[in-house]
């Protein structure tokens, strides 16, 4: 059997969305040909643990670690923050870090951390690769970044042992939405883009996850990017008569609510529902499953539906997709930043699979909400589009009380499943062997 390499910094136990595109690529690859070989850190530093994943790691699947220095154990230590993975950049808690605090760290991160806070993991990581690789032999390997320290590490392991190499961007890197953020001197914005482009030039292939990611990189110079999306896995979706909804009229979100994600209409809208319709008051319940910004909670406090709102800091993935399918509507707020259009988060495809209405607030002209209509999964409504939104809301809400069901079947699905997004992944393999 061929076998590929993925080096990846996410991997079970970790939790949360950078862990589930490459978990699900290595539990279907074997159907397909490839044995995977997983690097990955020994103590990575992560937004949560969810042990429940390594159902999904096949039996005998040989998992390569190496330790790493984390920068952010120190931050935290700094900052006194606790529970943000990510120091610098969202406030997910109770406590806020000081702004001259905040500033200081971005700017360490951004002009120190070249290209992000774990490039100290890449020289013990080629070098216990480069050990393994004059014992064992490989076929291809796969970098998954952010964090792109991982390309910086395909990247030397390519050109001492010339194996081919493909990059994954998850996300952007100097066209990610916080890239502003981390008050970069001209020196370290040069040199982000130059690590950036020799990835993009120097790899076999690119993959990414959205076409509007697609079109940034191929202007940037990349020689090949090949689209393959984010998606669901069948087996985590249970039949939809073992899973009875909830009794209010529920509204559920998962996933993290950054600054730039709080959706402020939504908000306004449901208010202005709560005051003009004591039912509906009565009736909603809004859960807010992941990290919530202290922003988006200050946002809903003092509201009239303040205390129908469920916080809720993290939950296994396998129970956060029973509550996705115990919901009345899926909220999927984009966020409100530079090239909003292109955000394609991982959660629309597991909506999708769920089979309820999806609710997104952004670009209507992005690439989810084109998923979204070619589905006929739900609707997209423009950041500042209340009256959309609250009309929306509305109409669902008087289906289901007239009805007991907001009627509702996603079409044309299947191109998301993990199993065909990994039959894509292996020919693209195929091709550069």
């Amino acid at each position: 059997m061929k076998r590929v390499l993925v080096i990846t910094y996410y991997w079970p136990p970790s939790g949360g969305s950078g862990v589930q595109r490459w978990l699900k690529f290595v539990k279907y690859l074997r159907k397909f040909g490839w044995e995977p070989v997983v690097f990955t850190p020994e103590n990575p530093e992560v937004p949560a643990y969810d042990p429940g994943l390594k159902k999904d790691v096949p039996h005998g699947i040989e998992v390569i670690t190496q330790k790493a220095v984390e920068p952010y154990y120190w931050a935290r230590m700094v900052t006194g923050n606790k529970e943000s993975a990510s120091v610098g950049f969202t406030n997910t808690g109770e406590k806020k870090t000081p702004v001259i605090i905040e500033k200081s760290i971005r700017w360490i991160r951004g002009n120190f951390f070249i290209p992000d806070a774990r490039k100290g993991f890449v020289k013990p990581a080629v070098s216990c690769l480069s050990n393994y690789l004059k014992q064992h032999s490989l076929d291809i390997m796969v970098s998954t970044g952010p964090p792109h320290s991982m390309h910086l590490i395909g990247q030397k392991l390519h050109h001492t042992f010339n194996i081919p190499w493909i990059a994954d961007f998850r996300d952007s890197w100097t066209g990610i939405d916080f890239y502003d953020d981390l008050l970069l001197t001209k020196w370290a914005d040069r040199k982000h883009h130059q690590l950036e482009k020799q990835v993009l030039t120097q790899a076999d292939a690119v993959i990414t996850v959205s076409s509007f990611i697609r079109n940034e990189l191929e202007q940037k110079g990349a020689k090949r990017v090949e689209l393959i999306t984010n998606g669901f896995d069948s087996d985590d979706i249970n039949p939809l008569t073992n899973i009875s909804r909830n009794d209010h009229f529920t509204l559920i979100h998962t996933g993290s609510l950054i600054p730039s994600r709080n959706p402020h209409e939504l908000w306004n809208a449901l208010e202005e529902c709560c005051e003009e319709n004591e039912p509906f008051r009565n009736d909603l319940h809004v859960h807010l499953i992941g990290k919530t910004d202290q922003s988006v909670r200050d946002s809903i406090k003092g509201t009239l539906f303040s205390k129908s709102v469920t916080f809720t800091d993290y939950k296994p993935h396998e129970q956060a997709i029973e509550d996705m399918q115990r919901a009345d509507i899926l909220l999927l707020p984009i966020n409100n930043a530079r090239n909003a259009e292109g955000f394609l988060t991982g959660k629309l495809f597991e909506y999708l699979a769920a089979g309820k209405p999806i609710l997104c607030i952004g670009p209507v002209h992005g690439d989810a909400a084109a998923i979204i209509k070619e589905t006929q999964s739900g609707i997209t409504a423009h950041f500042e589009d209340k009256q959309t939104i609250k009309n929306q809301i509305l109409m669902w809400y008087d289906s289901l009380k007239m009805n007991g069901i907001i009627p509702h079947q996603s079409k044309n699905i299947d191109q998301f499943s993990r199993i065909e997004l990994t039959r894509k992944l292996a020919s693209l393999l195929n091709e550069h062997i």
